[in-house]
């Protein structure tokens, strides 16, 4: 820390020594001026003379009076401006008591607000230079009767000065700091999306391929004895689930690398393209799916196609889970106007809804459709069944305008 730093920090630390420091050197001011005698019109001549007593204990008072211009200063002001108005009126020659009340009216301006400022200064600024025209040797324009008026003036506009930089300066850190408190917040809030995004592709990965695992297993040890090559061809498509899982969590979690990391996986996220793949890994768990498409030509941007995505495979997962052995599952991808439409049927037992309300996977699909600024819709069928039917812009159209894949 530097010299002025450091003399800055203690003047801020004992306000009241500083005060009482600056009080002792306006007294020593004052009594230097006393020594000043005007003996002629146009010239001012100096001379060793002693100020009388009066004038020595008004000066006194006023210096004083200054060490708690801080705590009140309008008080200070009062007091030093009577010790000025009374020396005005006693004092022959004069001794400068006003510098007290100078100082103490820049207190005033610099702690106050403008009109208060004004209305003071021009109150303190009369009554000073009134009292000391209308007394004493001198004609009313002598330059001492004229310095007062000019030198209250200039307490008054140096304070409100300082005070308007004051302001100045702490409106701009008040700004910095809010900006700084944004950008805090946004980071913040870009880490939560971006994990909540992160949790959501997890879910949707580890609930498809665990429940196709799940199914395939059963179907192995089902047959194991009776129909070994079904067993086999069973197991064969654990294998194959277990490492898309694998290959899906790693493109997931790399992610989270951090950029000294080793570069993660750059294949691309999942779409429609992919569609016949993902509804072929259900039909080889014993899943009856129907596939209808009218989206041909529409190229989707890549949150909207991951979307359209993860949505179907969560809504087969659950049919896979929920909807019963010989549930059927119609899938539909249209495109109507500025939108695409993704509808998942099926005509199971209808009770998927209720056991998967209190899980992750309808509230991911709703997620992601609001990022989005989509639809869905989910719930029973009339008759048996469950519906999932969600409405995505082909044009990306996020709240930030961006990408969220």
């Amino acid at each position: 820390m530097s010299t002025l730093a450091r003399a800055k920090h203690q003047a801020k630390a004992h306000p009241l020594a500083l005060d009482a420091v600056l009080a002792l050197a306006v007294l020593v001011c004052m009594v230097a001026g006393s020594f000043v005698e005007p003996r002629h019109r146009d010239s001012v001549s100096w001379a060793l003379r002693t100020p009388d007593s009066l004038s020595l204990v008004l000066m006194a008072l006023g210096a004083a009076a200054l060490v708690f211009r801080r705590r009140a200063p309008m008080t200070v002001l009062a007091l030093t401006g009577s010790l000025s108005v009374v020396e005005s009126l006693t004092g022959d020659p004069r001794t400068p008591v006003a510098m007290s009340a100078v100082i103490a009216l820049y207190t005033v301006a610099s702690t106050t607000d403008r009109p208060t400022t004004w209305r003071v200064g021009l109150l303190t600024m009369t009554v000073l230079t009134g009292a000391a025209m209308s007394a004493g040797s001198l004609p009313w324009y002598a330059q001492e009767n004229l310095a007062i008026f000019a030198w209250t003036g200039i307490g008054a506009t140096a304070g409100d000065a300082v005070r308007s930089r004051r302001a100045f300066v702490q409106a701009i850190r008040e700004r910095a700091e809010r900006a700084e408190r944004t950008r805090e917040e946004e980071a913040r809030r870009r880490v939560a999306e971006e994990r909540l995004r992160i949790a959501r592709d997890l879910h949707d990965v580890v609930a498809h391929h665990i429940a196709l695992v799940n199914v395939q297993a059963g179907v192995a040890a089902h047959v194991m004895d009776k129909r070994p090559d079904q067993a086999k061809e069973a197991l064969g498509h654990v294998r194959e689930a277990s490492r898309s899982a694998l290959n899906e969590l790693r493109a997931t979690v790399g992610l989270l690398r951090h950029s000294d990391d080793p570069e993660a996986p750059t294949e691309p996220a999942p779409g429609l393209d992919r569609l016949d793949e993902l509804t072929g890994t259900f039909r080889n768990a014993g899943l009856h799916i129907e596939v209808a498409r009218a989206d041909q030509g529409t190229t989707l941007p890549a949150a909207v196609d991951l979307a359209a995505y993860r949505i179907i495979q969560e809504a087969l997962t659950n049919v896979q889970k929920h909807a019963g052995p010989q549930a059927k599952a119609e899938v539909s991808v249209v495109r109507v106007g500025p939108h695409i439409e993704i509808t998942v049927l099926d005509d199971g037992s209808g009770e998927h809804e209720a056991q998967d309300g209190g899980g992750h996977g309808l509230l991911g699909m709703r997620e992601r459709v609001t990022a989005l600024r989509g639809t869905l819709t989910t719930g029973p069928r009339y008759g048996g069944g469950f519906r999932v039917h969600a409405i995505l812009p082909v044009k990306n159209r996020t709240p930030t305008g961006e990408d969220p894949a």
